[in-house]
């Protein structure tokens, strides 16, 4: 099966871009956040940063790298103001969730529905 398109192509937008966007963090309490940003839609964007001081930045990010070097080996921050310490580009929608032993599971080629109003923040 074949996809045709009326004006720009997913393609022509993004070029070498992968179209999904996926990051992971921890807050104080131990609590994991995870974001799926898709880069055709409109009206999405991601902070890298946290608010604070500029040279507490991180400034090695790059559109279609990997990034899993945020947290050292004792799972401490190694950018203060970096608010995913761990993000992967990727052409495919896969579907992340963290199950009930705390554990981060990919499914692929089914369906998920994401759990609301649980969050801390």
């Amino acid at each position: 099966m074949s996809n045709y398109y009326l004006g720009t192509s997913p393609d022509q937008v993004l070029g070498n871009t992968p179209r999904y966007f996926y990051a992971l963090r921890k807050n104080e309490n131990g609590s994991m956040y995870f974001v799926k940003n898709d880069n055709i839609k409109d009206g999405q964007s991601i902070d890298i940063n946290n608010p604070g001081p500029v040279e507490e930045n991180y400034n090695g990010f790059e559109v279609g790298v990997d990034f899993y070097e945020g947290i050292d080996v004792y799972h401490r921050a190694e950018f203060d103001n970096l608010k995913y310490p761990q993000y992967r580009w990727d052409e495919r929608s896969i579907l992340y969730y963290i199950n009930a032993e705390g554990e981060l599971v990919a499914r692929v080629n089914q369906g998920y529905t994401y759990t609301t109003g649980v969050s801390e923040e």
